[in-house]
């Protein structure tokens, strides 16, 4: 095909008020193709088979469907803005609303025939499927009311509710629940109130999962704060398995006690025995010391779980008399330790910095404004009051030494809990991939991306 383009040709005035181009999008084309292969239509033919609706519903959709990945936009925002693409598609704005209600009531439907037509385009790595949530705030007055039907006595609870936000805002939030497989490419997701606990949202929606994957094996993996001991017996049972990041600082003290025992840690690359101390102290600028340098050492603790099911049973004492007890089950799990003498050199780096803004900060603070935070650099700031008789109370800050010597215990170690049998090597492995994918995901903003609203 030959193209003669002409430098000095000028745009043609349209009936506009101003000059506007008369280009159009065709590069949609090639969404458009997987699409296609996505065989959406087919999709919304069946759920309106028995409908009377007089617009095509797949059309809307694949139009907002592009829009959302080409130049993402309010519902609003991709109606005035139809005439970009080269098919110029016609339905009006209340077709885009009628259309979310359609896919509302039949979300399961839709998110299971992405899934499966989509394991005929790419090769699904649902192996290790990773959960996490997170939080949007609206620029609103107050939080939503809930509606309670006078008829039923039905109480809705309403959507944009006050809450823990991720950005620290005073203002109501929505949250936002995330599936995953290995590969970063979502499965499945939910939509609750800002004032619902995140860890209620993993089971229901999992159900889901393993209702797609018609029974097949995969392996739960998320944060600790979706690690709960209810989500870990879920997770223990049919053909499900779990792998949850767990803190250290909140394992009991004989768990803790075995973390920081310097015996029977191994090396993770050879499993050679090696001391956690020797780690700490060898000379990491040594050509011969490079591997160790970038190795790590790990520790197997079991640490199974006796938890209450919530209902009693009926034991016979010894004696002969019969009472009740709480029944409990036990979640087999083990914990692995790993150390890394690389993380801990990095962690206290940072943790150097903070002390260093602390101390910038004790030149000049204000006793009036001074407010110690958790999780900021005041936290390292104490104050010692003193004073003498029929005298006024001084206030001294200084750094708090205790502080920094807490901290360090923990630099460099992470542990996960699990209940499968693989080698420690293999299990880190798959925590960590779809980890990692999924926080590239989160840091890119594709929680706003696979959101249904613009926030």
């Amino acid at each position: 095909m030959e193209v003669t383009i002409d430098f000095n040709e000028k745009l043609k005035i349209s009936n506009d008020l101003v000059s506007s181009s008369t280009n159009r999008n065709i590069g949609y084309f090639f969404l458009q193709q997987l699409y296609h292969q996505l065989d959406i239509s087919s999709f919304f033919k069946n759920v309106t088979a028995d409908s009377r609706i007089t617009f095509d519903p797949n059309l809307v959709n694949r139009f907002l469907t592009f829009s959302r990945i080409l130049e993402p936009d309010s519902k609003l925002g991709t109606f005035e803005h139809l005439d970009h693409y080269y098919e110029e598609p016609e339905f009006d704005y209340v077709h885009i609303l009628r259309t979310m209600d359609i896919m509302q009531e039949h979300y399961e439907d839709y998110i299971s025939h992405l899934y499966e037509k989509s394991c005929s385009i790419v090769k699904r790595n649902t192996a290790v499927c990773y959960y996490d949530c997170s939080n949007y705030y609206f620029e609103i007055e107050s939080p939503d009311e809930d509606y309670v039907d006078e008829v039923t006595g039905e109480t809705i609870k309403g959507l944009r509710k006050y809450g823990l936000s991720k950005q620290h805002q005073p203002a109501p939030l929505v949250e936002m629940g995330l599936f995953m497989d290995g590969d970063g490419i979502p499965l499945s997701m939910c939509i609750t109130s800002g004032s619902d606990n995140e860890q209620t949202t993993a089971i229901p929606l999992e159900k889901q999962i393993t209702k797609m994957f018609k029974g097949k094996k995969f392996i739960y993996c998320a944060d600790a704060g979706l690690g709960s001991l209810n989500i870990r017996n879920y997770n223990s049972m049919g053909s499900r398995a779990f792998i949850v990041t767990q803190s250290i600082k909140k394992m009991s003290d004989t768990l803790q006690k075995a973390v920081f025992n310097d015996c029977d840690y191994r090396r993770l690359s050879s499993d050679e025995e090696v001391s956690i101390e020797a780690l700490k102290a060898f000379d990491k600028n040594d050509p011969e010391n490079k591997e160790l340098y970038s190795d790590k050492a790990y520790k197997i603790i079991t640490a199974d779980k006796a938890f209450d099911l919530g209902f009693y049973e009926e034991k016979i004492m010894k004696n002969g008399r019969k009472c009740k007890v709480k029944s409990k089950a036990t979640v087999k799990q083990k914990i692995i330790i790993t150390f890394s003498r690389k993380m801990m050199e990095y962690q206290r780096f940072i943790r150097n910095r903070w002390i260093e803004r602390a101390r910038k900060l004790l030149k000049g603070l204000d006793p009036e404004t001074y407010k110690k935070g958790p999780h900021d650099v005041t936290r390292f700031i104490k104050r010692r009051s003193s004073t003498k008789s029929g005298e006024s109370v001084t206030d001294l800050y200084e750094i708090d030494q205790s502080i920094i010597d807490k901290e360090e215990k923990y630099d460099g170690y992470y542990a996960v809990a699990t209940n499968l049998d693989d080698p420690a090597k293999d299990t880190g492995e798959k925590a960590g991939s779809a980890r990692d994918s999924f926080h590239n995901r989160e840091h890119r903003g594709d929680f706003k991306k696979y959101g249904s609203c613009k926030y």
